[in-house]
């Protein structure tokens, strides 16, 4: 056969692409690897000839465009770590892209930069310079050091401070319009705290503060502390006012006062660098320490008019992320996934993990005929997949050790009309589900060791949904925690209509 190279076929050459004579499409790769150089061509997966692999995942993806959206290609990243100072963002002219790692563990993106010149800060502290967070310029509210997720100093060590703060009025369930009367600002933006819990030792600038609801919390800054009054002034409202619901629960974060045992670290925002207690054994010459630089490792970015198609994402792993400082709301729903993705079409992600995030593991809307299958999801700030407004499946995942920062965090949120089915989801500080829509199947899950923080909950939790089938499913250790609404193994909140609860088991 003989080929006439004119055009795009030209640059299917200059792409390294193997041309076939059969009807499959064919398909341009290219390669990227720590070791790699950006002056590369990224068409060989090692060095060759003074060529071989991109450095950088932004580069390979820049040299994909140069073929037409919708043409069959892919990005492969050899195993090792790649650091992200900002998203990697795909929309339409990557339709029928693949990207695809060495395994999950073996290719890790991290939406952060290294940290280093680490010095000893008293008997146990270790200190790093940041100028930019002295600066303002950046803030975050995580930290990964050697691939775990490091707890944020709190007060106190262990369960909550109680404050004095009221707010008696009624609330009158979501469907009838929330609370009887509207709250002020200033009922929305204070908290009276009980004598000898706090003082002028706490420092406004690194302070943060989380108030426990119902269903949800509100974490906030905290803009001023008066010891006379023994009143805290938040930076910005909490969703809640303290004392609502009759809840008096509290707890700050990110103060010197707070560090309590090895593995916990601060912010110093006013000196501008990061404070760490090693874990026993730990070298901080050679520890891997990452602060987030993005709330967004990965983004698929359509429109409802243009969704993107065809996009594969598989087996590598995702981590480290932050989330501002403002009140999440019901499921931590402000927060945006490390993962993102808006108005997809045939969007595949496959044996991923993500791990080591603030906020949620993967956020997706509107996607038709999507399919989140074999991922792993673990140690989030937030919740695991949280998603709406489409149709596809969710199938063999694991989910668990959530809701690390943001307890109202759910393990899987839906509502449009999915099949779910065959997940693992367990420790989770609220629901291991929250689902709406219409004809969604939730089918053959196990669940356990959830709603272990908040109230009004449910293993799996089902709230205006029409002709949703939950089935064959499997939970387990649920249990009711201190003062508050109930828990359930499943439950049908307001407006659900036409579903069908058959042949579950709850233990």
């Amino acid at each position: 056969m003989r080929w006439i190279l004119l055009g795009s076929a030209a640059m299917f050459l200059a792409a390294n692409v193997a041309l076939s004579a059969g009807p499959k499409s064919p398909q341009a790769i290219w390669y990227v690897s720590p070791g790699g150089r950006d002056t590369s061509s990224g068409t060989r997966p090692n060095d060759q000839d003074k060529d071989g692999p991109f450095a950088t995942p932004e580069h390979a993806l820049t040299a994909s465009r140069a073929l037409p959206a919708g043409t069959p290609r892919k990005i492969i990243l050899a195993a090792g770590r790649y650091y992200l100072d900002k998203p990697l963002l795909l929309d339409n002219r990557d339709a029928g892209l693949t990207i695809e790692g060495a395994g999950a563990g073996k290719t890790i993106l991290y939406g952060g930069r290294r940290i280093t010149g680490w010095q000893p800060d008293g008997e146990h502290f270790q200190a790093a310079a940041v100028p930019e967070v002295k600066a303002g310029s950046w803030d975050f509210r995580a930290l990964v050091v050697n691939d775990r997720l490091c707890e944020r100093a709190r007060l106190p060590e262990t369960g909550t401070f109680r404050h004095e703060s009221n707010f008696p009025v009624r609330w009158m369930s979501t469907a009838g319009g929330g609370w009887e009367r509207k709250p002020t600002q200033k009922e929305l933006t204070t908290l009276h705290y009980k004598k000898g819990d706090l003082g002028p030792w706490l420092r406004p600038a690194n302070a943060e503060i989380t108030i426990f609801h119902m269903w949800d919390e509100s974490m906030v800054g905290v803009a001023g502390i008066d010891p006379q009054t023994r009143t805290l002034t938040f930076s910005s409202p909490a969703g809640h006012p303290p004392g609502a619901f009759n809840k008096h629960e509290y707890v700050v974060w990110n103060i010197r006062k707070g560090m309590k045992h090895p593995g916990q670290w601060y912010l110093d925002r006013e000196k501008g660098r990061i404070v760490y207690w090693p874990l026993p054994g730990e070298d901080m010459a050679t520890a891997l320490v990452v602060a987030p630089r993005v709330e967004t490792v990965l983004e698929i970015r359509g429109s409802q008019k243009q969704p993107v198609s065809d996009i594969t994402l598989r087996a590598f792993t995702i981590s480290t992320t932050t989330t501002p400082c403002r009140a999440g709301g019901f499921g931590a729903c402000r927060y945006r996934g490390a993962l993102q993705a808006t108005w997809t079409r045939n969007l595949r992600l496959e044996a991923l993990e993500v791990t080591n995030v603030a906020g949620h593991a993967i956020r997706e809307w509107g996607g038709a005929d999507i399919a989140i299958r074999d991922c792993a999801l673990h140690h989030l700030g937030a919740g695991g997949i949280r998603m709406g407004g489409g149709s596809g499946r969710v199938e063999n995942n694991r989910l668990h050790h959530l809701g690390l920062l943001y307890p109202s965090a759910i393990g899987l949120s839906a509502g449009g009309a999915y099949a779910i089915r065959r997940n693992v989801i367990h420790h989770c500080p609220y629901s291991g589900m929250s689902i709406g829509g219409k004809n969604t199947i939730i089918e053959e899950n196990l669940i356990h060791h959830c709603m272990q923080t908040l109230h009004d909950g449910a293993a799996i939790y089902v709230g205006g949904a029409q002709n949703n089938i939950i089935r064959r499913n499997l939970v387990r250790d649920v249990v009711k925690i201190g003062e508050g609404y109930g828990v359930s193994a499943y439950y049908l909140d307001e407006k659900c209509r036409g579903c069908v609860v058959e042949k579950n088991i709850a233990v």
